[in-house]
């Protein structure tokens, strides 16, 4: 292509974006201009959906978009659109439910859709194409040709598909439903995630083995609810542990440098898919630290500081958002830069440190890594590690610590996997979250200060005339924002008021919770939309019930707004999220584990939160709330505002300060008399709090 011709991404900010600014195929960013293009040409728009980290897109963009020969077909029959999914997750989250009814098989990434070019309806589609014909698969140059046939001669049959098609789509999403709201979505999760659950490894179904976050939550509140109730199923907080540790203890988890890979290769969690994601972290930061809250198993709380450090050390920008994504592959190898001989490392340890660190992780064994290298993971418990080492376990234990750093300062100097360097909103919510509560839990202030940076980038460059945008990097705020967006970000506004009040923050929560009112809500049909009123028109509006790689944004906003409905006493708020479970009551009833954060709003529409709103000032105020903060107690909610704060809003006003403490304890329209007394504190917290002890493995 002449240099007059380049493509139209080098003008994007997306490092997925920048990938293919130089390749020989005609790319343009999802534009009215592109748009405009295939209807005035009348072109078939071959939409190509991935992201910086995807290791599958690198491949076909190697194989197929950096090849001249099919560059030239794509250009001459196409309009070819580059999308980022992680800036345009209302384009993805449309066409992969398309791509499932077209082909009746998963999507992924890359995903590779062919639309009509006036109503940009899909026709035809699929994820990664070889170039040549392999695994089954014909050629993508094949399947070009043949589309570009198919668009050419046959449009009254891809019209009556896409009606179709439009029909299909429109009946995947939820309908009112005037029903009851009751506990059996609750139960039946339960057992839908025993009968999935993996009780050798850990962690739910086969390989490939993802860590399913919400999955592990809704077992650890499960337990904490049946021991509310006087019943404790054990059996709940056993599978989450567990799983909690196989992960941990697996290669899913970076030993030396703290954080977690996107998913398993194999059901062990032995080899993971390298990159590492943001949003994976902060919700496994999260359930971390309250497993650790919840169990007192002390590697949960190392692998909780481990992984924030990471998140701090790597993933935070100077300005104080967080960075998104660390990619596979370095040096065009995937696993590379985290991989090692049995040589690398005995040259690096002393004889003692080396035995037993190779005990530890394997690596007196047989590789585990392509048959040729070792990916730590851990094979041997304490016990063993100390036989094999000739020492006791406190000696095995001080020397493989001691081995760490110096690994982990020699894989430093490696060439560096890349970093894609957007900071999405959605994902420093969840972030947040995950710093917020660890600082909730461990009482760690480094924790709490990166949370508040984070905000606090948020609030300055993502945050413009009353409206929160998606992605922001090179200085360029873009696009804006989508449900997950507000209903995270007002989840972790909500985290960090219990760790500490600050009045600024209750005010921008109620602006988030507003605008997910005015302009996501379906008034009529109950939920809210994924993408805003004002939102560029896409052939299909979405409003997504089930959790998918994140939680779903219905059952955040249902779930933040009806603790906020609750602090404040706001019906609004209280309403809008029982709409939003009725309107996914069907999904509910028929896949409850499938809906684990609209099953946070259900608990607790059916079990008000404890909201504990305490008064004071100085040390005693900082005494009694973090009494309030150091049990798992997962349906509380608590606030400690000074004395001092004046013109508070809704029913907090109600909440006065005396003369020295008081503490107003209500679990939904129920309010028990204000305490005064650190005993009648400690009366009214015990019942919801819950302890365990489980096995390590």
């Amino acid at each position: 292509m002449p240099p007059e011709e380049s493509n139209a991404l080098a003008k994007e900010t997306s490092p997925y974006l920048l990938q293919h600014a130089n390749n020989p195929v005609r790319w343009y960013p999802w534009s009215e201009t592109a748009l405009k293009k295939a209807r005035d040409e009348d072109k078939p728009i071959l939409l190509s959906v991935g992201y910086s980290a995807c290791h599958w897109c690198h491949v076909m963009a190697h194989e197929s978009f950096e090849d001249p020969e099919t560059a030239e077909i794509m250009n001459q029959h196409f309009v070819n659109i580059k999308v980022d999914r992680e800036e345009r997750p209302d384009l993805d989250k449309i066409y992969q439910t398309a791509h499932q009814l077209l082909t009746q098989r998963p999507g992924g990434w890359p995903l590779t859709m062919f639309l009509a070019p006036d109503n940009h309806t899909p026709f035809f589609g699929g994820t990664y194409f070889p170039k040549d014909r392999r695994y089954g698969m014909r050629s993508f140059k094949e399947i070009l040709k043949w589309v570009a046939e198919v668009h050419r001669e046959r449009k009254t049959d891809i019209s009556k598909q896409n009606v179709s098609l439009l029909e299909a789509m429109r009946s995947t999403e939820p309908e009112p439903s005037g029903a009851e709201i009751i506990r059996q979505p609750l139960n039946q999760a339960f057992k839908s995630l025993k009968a999935a659950y993996d009780p050798r490894f850990g962690g739910f179904g086969g390989a490939p083995k993802f860590p399913h976050p919400t999955n592990i939550e809704r077992l650890l509140r499960h337990f904490a609810a049946t021991v509310s109730a006087g019943e404790a199923e054990t059996e709940a907080v056993q599978m989450a542990a567990n799983s909690l540790m196989m992960m941990a203890h697996g290669g899913l988890y970076d030993h030396l440098g703290g954080g977690f890979c996107r998913y398993s290769v194999d059901q062990f969690w032995m080899i993971p898919h390298f990159e590492k994601m943001l949003y994976d972290n902060g919700p496994l930061l999260t359930l971390y630290s309250e497993a650790w809250q919840l169990c007192g198993e002390p590697f949960f709380e190392q692998v909780a500081r481990e992984t924030a450090a990471w998140v701090i050390r790597e993933m935070q920008s100077p300005e104080g958002g967080y960075y998104s994504t660390l990619d596979a592959d370095s040096e065009g190898e995937e696993g590379k830069f985290y991989v090692w001989t049995p040589d690398e490392v005995k040259a690096l340890l002393d004889e003692d440190e080396h035995r037993a660190f190779s005990a530890r992780y394997g690596l007196d064994g047989e590789p585990n890594f392509e048959g040729k290298a070792w990916h730590l993971h851990t094979f041997k418990d304490w016990a063993q590690v100390a036989e094999a080492a000739g020492v006791d376990e406190a000696r095995a234990r001080e020397l493989v610590s001691s081995a760490k750093p110096k690994l982990f300062q020699v894989r430093s100097k490696r060439v560096w996997p890349a970093r894609d360097e957007k900071i999405l909103t959605s994902w420093n919510g969840l972030m947040v979250k995950g710093m917020a509560t660890a600082a909730r839990v461990f009482g760690d202030d480094a924790y709490l200060d990166s949370a508040e940076r984070a905000l606090e980038f948020l609030r300055s460059k993502l945050w413009r005339d009353g409206r929160l945008w998606v992605s922001y990097k090179d200085g360029r705020a873009k696009y804006a924002a989508y449900l997950d967006d507000y209903a995270f970000l007002l989840d972790a506004l909500l985290c960090l008021l219990q760790c500490r009040w600050r009045s600024q923050d209750l005010s921008f929560a109620t602006e988030l919770a507003d605008l997910v009112l005015a302009h996501f809500e379906d008034k009529a049909g109950g939920g809210f939309f994924f993408t805003a009123d004002d939102s560029e028109a896409l052939f299909h509006r979405t409003k997504p019930m089930s959790d998918d790689a994140l939680p779903a944004g219905n059952g955040i906003a249902a779930y933040a707004l009806g603790r906020l409905g609750h602090l404040l006493g706001e019906t609004r708020y209280l309403d809008a999220a029982a709409s939003a479970i009725r309107a996914g009551w069907q999904g509910l009833e028929r896949m409850p584990h499938a809906h684990n954060a609209l099953l946070l709003a259900v608990e607790e529409h059916l079990d008000p939160p404890q909201t504990v709103v305490i008064r004071g000032q100085g040390k005693t105020l900082e005494r009694w709330q973090a009494r309030c903060l150091s049990a798992y107690a997962p349906r509380r909610f608590s606030v400690a505002i000074p004395s001092s704060e004046r013109s508070l809003p809704g029913m907090l006003k109600q909440r006065a300060a005396r003369e020295d403490i008081v503490a107003y304890a209500c679990e939904g329209h129920v309010c028990k008399a204000p305490v005064t007394e650190f005993e009648g504190l400690e009366a009214a917290l015990k019942p919801l709090e819950a302890q365990v002890k489980v096995v390590a493995s």
